[in-house]
């Protein structure tokens, strides 16, 4: 079996699995996807965990949950990225991105123990131009829907499909691997590429590529909303239209994708290097009449994900084993050699691509802070809501951030004296721990929870989640489970009551 010293992680943000033509979507192009595929292991029950975005990349690159104890927030005290650890064992480790929330409040320090990093500028709502550019006439993008976000600045800005950030960060980084592939080893590259995440927004030849008679304004930013073409948020064509746009931009990525494909063999690399392609979740783009990530539960287009692992010297295959995000940071301590410094919840999954185990673990949890807890068993989906109250709930957290706070009016509180001192699970580092109550300001992802909505689902025999199997055994198994999994992280007591699961 080959050595590898190398590895190359690349997330890309709100990859819908059942978009890619490998895991057998066949409404748009994912060529280069598949073309990895066809050299990778491909994982077929692979979960989300702590969401959304910052909560998930917490998970892959510190390892451990953080939906149960807070929201959307930074690298604590009490814990260390894997790059950290890297540093120390002599590992060059890079981060090539132009996710905007790494650098915000909330998402700060993510990047602060690479090596080195690259920050790519312009997505969303990165903050990187004042006003339009004057001589904007002529630019490549069409004509768009406002938000207002710092993009509509931004990409006025925009000369070719290069100055566009996901094929902007997706060729910095082939340049990366082509002059560094070879000098540096061994090295963990992590690429963060906010694409296919909205915006929406692509030129010449992605641009309207699946939706050729639409002649208004591009609709570039999807709403987040449930019921959405019911209750007249979208018409259908619209509804019709921002999907497309989706694959627009999933095919764009795709195609530069294969740009890192490509260097990553001309400088010999696949010999050594484990290549990981992720994501943090999918995207709802009309699926059971939702779009964006509105407060539901993690249904099938947006928590099961897609996950493929290159490992040199071993053949394509699937692995049907459950598996989660926290278990992409545990592979990358195994394959390196290091032991992370705090406590972890993920398990390698080395054991599953060399066919030495075909399980790993019998559960996974997922959710967002303040809502739903759900967990998996591989086969079953089970979202639990607060029982009768949103409460208890506390968050704890020793940097307070949480996103968006720059963007609430009014801003989300600080902590006030109802806060006490307490310890996280396997730390020795005081923690604040600030209670809410009724009446209390919540962070966006935890207003109005949906108390007493339970959700349970057997994939296997229900796969469009049509049937909702509460009351039967299978909800008394897998509150049992779900008691199992948040008792094995030593959740907090609250969470517990506020299930009704005690």
């Amino acid at each position: 079996m080959a050595n590898v010293t190398n590895a190359v992680v690349i997330l890309l943000d709100s990859l819908n699995r059942h978009m890619i033509g490998d895991y057998g979507g066949t409404e748009f192009e994912t060529p280069e996807i598949d073309r990895f595929a066809k050299q990778a292991v491909r994982f077929d029950r692979h979960f989300t965990g702590s969401l959304p975005c910052m909560p998930a990349r917490h998970d892959i690159l510190v390892g451990a949950l953080d939906f149960l104890w807070k929201p959307w927030g930074s690298i604590e005290l009490w814990e260390e990225p894997i790059t950290a650890e890297l540093r120390r064992n002599g590992v060059s480790t890079m981060l090539i991105s132009d996710h905007p929330h790494l650098f915000e409040t909330g998402g700060e320090n993510y990047h602060t123990d690479f090596y080195a990093w690259d920050y790519l500028r312009g997505h969303e709502g990165d903050p990187w131009k004042s006003r339009p550019d004057p001589s904007w006439i002529g630019a490549p993008a069409l004509p768009a829907n406002r938000r207002p976000h710092h993009y509509d600045e931004s990409r006025t800005y925009f000369r070719s499909e290069l100055d566009f950030p996901g094929p902007k960060t997706m060729q910095a980084t082939a340049d990366w691997i082509t002059n560094n592939g070879g000098q540096v080893d061994p090295f963990l590259l992590f690429v963060d590429e906010f694409d296919p995440h909205e915006p929406f927004d692509t030129p010449a030849p992605w641009v309207n590529r699946y939706d050729d008679t639409w002649t208004e304004d591009v609709m570039i930013w999807p709403p987040y909303s449930v019921k959405t073409v019911e209750r007249g948020v979208l018409t259908e064509r619209e509804a019709r239209h921002v999907r497309c746009n989706y694959g627009s931009k999933l095919s764009m990525i795709d195609h530069w994708f294969g740009k890192v494909l490509d260097a990553i063999e001309k400088q010999g690399l696949m010999e050594s290097t484990l290549i990981v392609l992720c994501t943090d979740h999918g995207h709802y783009l009309g699926d059971r009449d939702l779009f964006g990530k509105p407060r539901v539960p993690q249904y099938e287009a947006l928590g099961h994900t897609p996950l493929y692992i290159y490992h040199p010297g071993i053949d394509t295959h699937q692995v049907d084993a459950l598996t989660t995000n926290v278990d992409i940071n545990a592979t990358l301590n195994d394959v390196f050699g290091v032991e992370p410094s705090h406590r972890t919840h993920g398990q390698s999954l080395l054991p599953l691509i060399r066919g030495e185990a075909t399980s790993v673990r019998e559960w996974a949890l997922g959710g967002v802070w303040g809502n739903w807890v759900q967990v998996y068993d591989g086969h079953r989906k089970y979202a639990r809501a607060p029982a009768t109250s949103a409460f208890p709930l506390s968050m704890w957290s020793n940097r307070w951030s949480t996103m968006p706070t720059q963007l609430a009016n009014p801003m989300f509180p600080k902590p006030d004296r109802r806060a006490t001192i307490d310890f996280m699970p396997g730390s020795d580092v005081p923690v604040l721990r600030q209670p809410f109550e009724e009446g209390d300001m919540l962070p966006y992802w935890a207003a109005q929870p949906r108390v007493g909505e339970h959700h349970l689902y057997d994939i296997d025999l229900d796969p469009e989640e049509t049937e909702n199997r509460l009351g039967a055994g299978d909800e008394t198994d897998m509150i049992e489970l779900l008691r199992v999994g948040l008792r094995s992280v030593d959740a907090p007591v609250e969470q517990f009551e506020r299930l009704g699961i005690t």
